[in-house]
């Protein structure tokens, strides 16, 4: 395994992680996410991540509850939640969004399903418009003062928005927000490859990335429809279907699926192989179902020593979408 330090932070990150999303609750029970995380762990994984969301809080209870069994040091692993679409079915105000109220308060809930004293990564889901930004980052710095949080940050936010946090944080002499979370495939680049440049240059960002495989499209499974059992089946997930099950992005799959076949890989391996060969990735989060699903993802870090400059421009060429500053 290999580790990188998070931004411009002292926290090292496994370059691979793990985590819940869809999967626990909705597709595994307790012994096979046991199973997953204990696998995940020993071939050195060390970031474990869940949101207060994920299946209406039932998947931090799950990953609490595999974290209490296997009694892991607690130096040796790093956890995360999220906050901000709430996790109750008939959210009432105050149970969603970032301000202090909501944020303190899913905080605790995390930590009683987590079953955990302090969380190290805690992340504003999605940026909340109706809130100020200063209550935000003061709620933040005071929750790393009263030790519940080791440090904060963002997902899905904008370039502009997190510089204008650590504006806030510079002028009241408070903690900004050290890592980002976005999506971040081949199909999905805008965010790390073009408006988080003057974050990345300017004040540092850890980045956490999800869907490197875009929801399970980038392993070839789909080319052929939607097998019974698989995430874009699930209930509630159709949203994720349309997404990408479009018949360019398809069309430019199956060229990328002879490209791994030319150099002796899964299709599964070469896209995140792919992800983490960008330098501001910190981590990209794997999710998985069977072993054999996170064994083969896992490859991906051998994957890595074969995308030359020349095998990172074929990729471009089918991809077609490396963005382009404008310069109008």
């Amino acid at each position: 395994m290999q580790y990188r330090y998070m931004g411009r932070t002292g926290l090292q990150l496994s370059v691979l992680s793990f985590g819940s999303w869809v999967t626990f609750h909705k597709q595994i029970e307790d012994n096979t996410a046991a199973d997953l995380m204990s696998m995940a762990y020993e071939r050195g994984i060390n970031f474990f991540d869940n949101a207060e969301g994920y299946a209406l809080g039932e998947s931090e209870k799950m990953m609490g509850r595999v974290l209490k069994a296997r009694g892991w040091d607690r130096t040796s692993y790093v956890v995360s939640s999220k906050a901000f679409f709430g996790w109750r079915r008939d959210n009432k105000p105050n149970q969603t969004g970032l301000s202090r109220k909501h944020l303190f308060e899913a905080c605790h809930e995390a930590l009683g399903r987590l079953q955990l004293d302090y969380l190290d990564l805690y992340f504003c889901h999605r940026p909340d418009p109706m809130v100020p930004i200063e209550e935000v980052v003061w709620t933040m710095h005071n929750l790393i003062q009263q030790g519940k949080i080791l440090y904060w940050g963002t997902s899905q936010w904008s370039g502009a928005e997190i510089m204008e946090a650590h504006r806030v944080a510079r002028q009241n002499g408070l903690i900004g927000p050290a890592m980002e979370q976005p999506q971040y495939n081949m199909f999905e680049r805008y965010k790390m490859e073009m408006d988080y440049l003057p974050v990345f240059q300017n004040v540092g960002l850890g980045t956490t990335i999800w869907s490197p495989l875009a929801a399970g499209f980038l392993t070839g499974k789909y080319v052929k429809g939607v097998p019974e059992g698989s995430r874009l089946g699930i209930q509630g997930f159709e949203w994720l279907k349309d997404r990408w099950m479009q018949e360019e992005k398809i069309g430019k799959l199956i060229k990328l699926m002879l490209l791994a076949d030319r150099l002796g890989v899964s299709m599964s391996s070469l896209a995140i192989a792919w992800t983490i060969n960008n330098p501001h990735v910190t981590t990209a989060i794997l999710g998985a179902t069977r072993k054999e699903q996170l064994e083969e993802n896992l490859k991906a870090l051998d994957v890595v020593n074969l995308l030359t400059p020349d095998i990172m421009n074929e990729i471009d060429a089918i991809l077609g979408n490396k963005p382009v500053m404008d310069l109008a």
